[in-house]
C-alpha cells in the first residue's frame, strides 16, 4: 500500500466575479439579501464540487461566505467598529483592519456557522479556518476605550475564539486552522521580538483551553501574506519566526515554503524546532505564481522535504489562500483548482515513490 502523506488546502479560493459584483451591489443597495445568499450558496456548491474533482482528501468551502477577508469576517457589520484601524502594508498596496470603538467585543459571524452549512453539502472531510487571537487583538486601538479596558477586551476575545473553535470541533471538523499570518510580520513591526512573543503568549492562552486530543486537530498557518500578487513580510528571515512558532501548543503547522528562495535551509530549521507531537504541512504550491505547478514538481518538493522531516510528521499544503481578500481577482478559480489538483497528484506520487523505496 502506498505511503499516504496528508495534504490539505489553506483556505480561500477566488470568488466568482458574479459573486463579487453582488457583494458590492448589496452594500450599495443594488442587490437584495436573497440574491446575495443565493450567490453564496452557488459559489460554495461549485467550490465543493471542484475540490472533490481534484481528488482532495480534505476540503473547505474556500471561504466563499467570508464577507470581506480572512481576518475581519467575524465582525463585519457590527456597529461598534470603524474602518480606520491597523494598516497592513503589502509591498505594493495596503489594507486596513477595522478598529473597535466601544465594548463589548463579540463575533457576528463565526467559522463554525460556515462549517455547519458546508458539512450539510458534502460527505468529504472538511477543515475550517478561523482567525488567530493575536490578529483579533489588532482591532483594539492604541489607547484604552472608555469603560472597556484592554484586559476586558482580551478576556472577551479569548472567550469568543474558544467558543468558535470548540463548536467547530464538536461539529466534526477534520481540523481547525488558525490563521497566523501576522507572525512573520511581527518581527518587521518590532525587531526586538517582543511583539511576536506577546502574540505567541496570547495564542497559547487560547490553545491551553483545549485538551491534548483536541489540539491535535488544531493547526496554525503561517505565511508572509498573499494579496494581489504581493506579500507583507517575505523579507523577514524564517529563522526569526520558527523557534517561536513551534512553541505554540498546536498539533499541526501549515508553513509557506514553495516561494522561499532557499527551501532546504528552511526545512532544516523546521526539522530542528518541530516537536515530536507536531506535524509540519509544508507549502508545495505558490498561489502568487501564475504558472501552474506540475505533479512532478510537487513530487520533487515533497521528496526534498522528506529528507529533513520524519514521514510520520510530514504533510503538504498550499503556501497561502488564493484570495484572502474577497475582491482579489489576481488569480482565477480555474488556476487555483489546477494548482490544488497538482498538489494532490504530486503528493500522491511522492507517497508512492517513498513507499517503493521502503519496500
Amino acid at each position: 500500500m502506498a505511503l499516504m502523506i496528508p495534504t490539505e488546502p489553506i483556505g480561500s479560493i477566488p470568488r466568482p466575479p458574479s459573486l463579487i459584483e453582488l457583494i458590492v451591489g448589496f452594500r450599495t443597495g443594488r442587490a437584495s439579501r436573497a440574491q446575495l445568499d443565493r450567490a453564496y450558496d452557488e459559489a460554495v456548491a461549485d467550490t465543493l464540487q471542484r475540490f472533490a474533482d481534484t481528488g482532495s482528501p480534505v476540503i473547505s468551502d474556500g471561504e466563499q461566505r467570508k464577507t470581506h477577508n480572512f481576518a475581519s469576517y467575524c465582525v463585519e457589520g457590527l456597529p461598534n467598529f470603524a474602518p480606520d484601524g491597523f494598516r497592513l502594508q503589502f509591498v505594493n498596496h495596503a489594507r486596513l483592519w477595522p478598529r473597535l470603538t466601544a465594548g463589548p467585543f463579540r463575533f457576528l459571524h463565526k467559522g463554525s456557522d460556515y462549517l455547519e452549512q458546508t458539512m450539510k453539502l458534502t460527505a468529504l472531510p472538511v477543515k475550517q479556518a478561523v482567525i488567530s487571537p493575536s490578529a483579533l487583538s489588532l482591532f483594539y486601538p492604541g489607547r484604552d476605550l472608555d469603560g472597556y479596558p484592554r484586559q476586558a477586551f482580551i478576556d472577551d476575545l479569548l472567550d469568543e475564539h474558544e467558543a468558535d473553535v470548540r463548536r467547530c470541533l464538536e461539529l466534526g471538523a477534520d481540523s481547525v486552522q488558525i490563521d497566523f499570518t501576522e507572525g512573520r510580520l511581527a518581527w518587521k513591526i518590532d525587531p526586538s521580538g517582543g511583539l511576536l512573543n506577546s502574540f505567541v503568549t496570547l495564542n497559547n492562552l487560547a490553545l491551553a483551553r483545549f485538551s491534548e486530543a483536541q489540539r491535535r486537530r488544531i493547526g496554525v498557518h503561517t505565511c508572509p501574506g498573499g494579496d494581489r500578487d504581493s506579500t507583507h513580510s517575505a523579507d523577514v528571515d524564517y529563522a526569526l519566526l520558527l523557534p517561536s512558532l513551534f512553541e505554540l501548543r498546536a498539533g499541526r503547522f501549515y508553513i509557506a515554503l514553495a516561494r522561499e528562495p532557499d527551501r532546504r535551509r528552511v526545512l532544516k530549521l523546521i526539522a530542528r524546532h518541530l516537536k515530536p507531537e507536531q506535524t509540519a504541512f509544508v507549502g508545495v504550491i505558490d498561489p502568487l505564481d501564475p504558472a501552474i505547478e506540475t505533479a512532478e514538481q510537487v513530487c520533487e518538493r515533497v521528496l526534498e522535504a522528506a529528507e529533513f522531516i520524519p514521514l510520520a510528521q510530514l504533510g503538504t499544503t498550499d503556501d497561502c489562500g488564493f484570495s484572502p481578500f474577497c475582491d482579489d481577482l489576481s488569480t482565477t478559480r480555474d488556476t487555483a483548482f489546477a494548482k490544488i489538483a497538482a498538489r494532490v497528484a504530486g503528493t500522491r506520487l511522492a507517497s508512492e515513490r517513498l513507499a517503493a523505496r521502503a519496500a
